[in-house]
């Protein structure tokens, strides 16, 4: 990855310190990490805390990361799920059998449910913002007065957090200890997460203080909440550097060569796939949705773009990584739901517009550039008389042997193919084609003058060795009009 730091400096000053002097936050830092998980580039602006020893914000200081923590609780599960230890399409109640629905409805969410927020739980942030101290014991009190049912549990996205804590109490009930004993012995200590805990107090460095904006425009420090049955949906406290590892280490499961760690780059491809859909309106944006404790987005312009915000009394968070250009940014504030995540979207958004790095289309196979040239030879050899033979010396009839699968004959018989391609009055090709790019490994397309216009090629390979032709298509090139 390669940015110069005058742009990184002037699109942070931009975004980041303008929402310090309008009052958004006391405090903010802002962090850029690669691959690797190492920092790029990161600057604080403002104050860590308004009382007496206020300092600027680094990538060291820790900050409360609300509902960031739901990608370490959904990673849990899935490590759990890899062990044997649970199925993801078993009940909630087979773990916390006081959860029912209010309504007497029989059927309860799955794990696979609640993890891609369609549990048929309302949307609860304000409430459970507020939960995190309960006790098991409380918290079972409370499921056994019944959850209100807002849908049919696997139908619709509603972003639920007292799904995440259900979650947090089937991650103890299957591993035999807490969750926050699982998630930090299982995960932050593997991980070298030293910076990562649970509690504010008794951790090195600074940490920053979360504010409130009173009616007359005062910051107002606020506690922190103790860690609790509700930990699960937001209860990690963490810095920029150590978050930044956490999401390379994540993100590295979607490349070719993924960190070693404890969650197998298979289940960290799981997170980061869309299980529920979410419309968007965001511009760039063709799929977008929720995966397991983690949003996506996918389009031509943004790639495959991972992340979530978090949230909290006193803190904002959001984290974010881009696939394609093998980066990520991580920015905190330390104000109640300051929304951090339109200053970091923004950033990212920059960044993949500066390095291009948008989708990338796939590099096609060897095999794929070798059959598609033998197949505009074979179009050739169909387009001229069927006695002519091809300059190899081999005829039309062996080439089609030697190339094609045989279904392509039984979905197309070979002579109407013929007839077909001499109906379109091809020029003969001058020189090797021209492949177009495409999004798998395994298509080729090109184009073909005829005596009519521009005439489209394309095939597909059998997902065979040797390679194949399976699908072979000629036809005119539509108009744009």
């Amino acid at each position: 990855m390669s940015l110069d730091l005058p742009f990184l400096d002037a699109a942070t000053t931009e975004l980041f310190a303008s929402r310090i002097e309008r009052g958004l936050a006391p405090g903010s830092v802002v962090a850029l990490f690669d691959g690797s998980g190492e920092l790029h580039f990161s600057r604080g602006f403002g104050l860590d805390r308004v009382d007496e020893g206020g300092t600027t914000p680094d990538a060291d200081t820790a900050f409360r990361i609300a509902s960031c923590t739901k990608s370490f609780t959904a990673a849990a599960t899935l490590l759990l799920r890899d062990r044997g230890a649970l199925v993801l399409d078993q009940p909630i109640t087979d773990f916390v059998p006081e959860f029912h629905f209010s309504d007497g409805s029989p059927e309860v969410p799955t794990l696979r449910q609640l993890l891609s927020m369609s549990g048929g739980l309302s949307t609860d942030d304000p409430w459970a913002d507020r939960q995190e101290p309960l006790t098991d014991d409380e918290f079972r009190a409370v499921l056994r007065a019944g959850t209100p049912r807002d849908s049919t549990p696997g139908t619709t996205f509603r972003y639920s957090n007292l799904g995440y804590a259900l979650l947090g109490q089937a991650i103890a009930a299957a591993s035999g200890t807490s969750y926050i004993e699982f998630v930090t012995r299982e995960l932050l200590e593997p991980l070298g997460l030293t910076a990562t805990g649970f509690r504010a107090e008794g951790r090195p460095g600074r940490t920053a203080v979360g504010h409130r904006r009173d009616a007359s425009g005062t910051w107002r420090a606020l506690p922190f909440s103790g860690p609790g049955a509700f930990s699960p949906i937001g209860g990690i406290v963490t810095t920029a550097r150590d978050l930044a590892r956490w999401a390379a280490f994540l993100a590295g499961g979607l490349t070719d060569s993924p960190q070693a760690g404890p969650l197998s780059p298979a289940s960290r491809r799981e997170l980061q796939q869309v299980h529920r859909t979410i419309p968007s309106d965001r511009v760039g944006v063709e799929e977008n949705g929720y995966g397991f404790g983690l949003m996506v987005e996918k389009g031509r312009s943004i790639g495959h773009t991972v992340g979530h915000s978090g949230g909290y009394p006193g803190f904002s968070a959001h984290l974010r990584w881009n696939v394609q250009a093998g980066f990520g940014v991580v920015g905190f504030e330390n104000a109640t739901y300051a929304g951090v995540s339109t200053p970091v979207t923004a950033l990212v958004d920059r960044v993949i517009e500066h390095l291009g790095a948008g989708a990338q289309d796939a590099k096609p196979w060897a095999e794929t550039v070798t059959l598609a040239r033998a197949a505009d030879r074979l179009i050739d050899a169909w387009a001229a008389d069927a006695s002519t033979e091809l300059s190899t010396g081999a005829s039309s009839d062996g080439l089609e042997s030697e190339i094609l699968s045989p279904n392509v004959a039984l979905d197309v018989p070979i002579a109407e193919r013929r007839a077909a391609v001499r109906g379109l009055g091809l020029v003969a090709a001058g020189e090797e084609p021209r492949l177009e790019a495409s999004a798998s490994p395994a298509v080729a397309t090109w184009l073909r003058e005829s005596t009519s216009g521009p005439v489209r090629v394309r095939i597909s390979l059998a997902p065979i060795v040797p390679a194949r032709i399976q699908t072979l298509t000629i036809c005119p090139e539509k108009s744009a009009e």
